[in-house]
């Protein structure tokens, strides 16, 4: 059986994690043990068929005098979209490119 990556992994642990939490089942009955007054975790197998702990904690922001905690939490979901629309446009680059370089070095065989 091959190897899936990490990246998919990780991935797809999250997925089911989150799917648990906040949309198919209960949580005590998927497994969940507290760790800590700040975690809860549990023992899931990963597409590998390895068993994988998986960890979901708790934080709990500072109040600051700056913002409200609505401000706070629109401002870290604005700077995780921007990230994430960076990384898409920096790929949809890179994608270019290598199809450019590729259809270059086409054509140089081809001469």
């Amino acid at each position: 059986m091959p190897k899936i990556s990490k990246t998919a992994v990780d991935s797809d642990l999250r997925t089911q994690i989150f799917e648990c939490l906040f949309e198919t089942c209960t949580p005590a009955d998927y497994g969940f043990e507290k760790i800590n007054d700040r975690q809860m975790g549990v023992i899931l197998v990963d597409k590998n068929g390895v068993e994988r702990y998986c960890r979901v904690g708790v934080i709990v922001a500072e109040e600051r005098e700056d913002m409200t905690a609505r401000e706070l939490m629109a401002r870290e979901i604005d700077e995780y979209n921007a990230k994430q629309a960076s990384k898409a446009e920096k790929a949809r680059v890179r994608a270019e490119k290598a199809e450019k370089d590729k259809a270059k070095r086409e054509k140089e065989k081809e001469a």
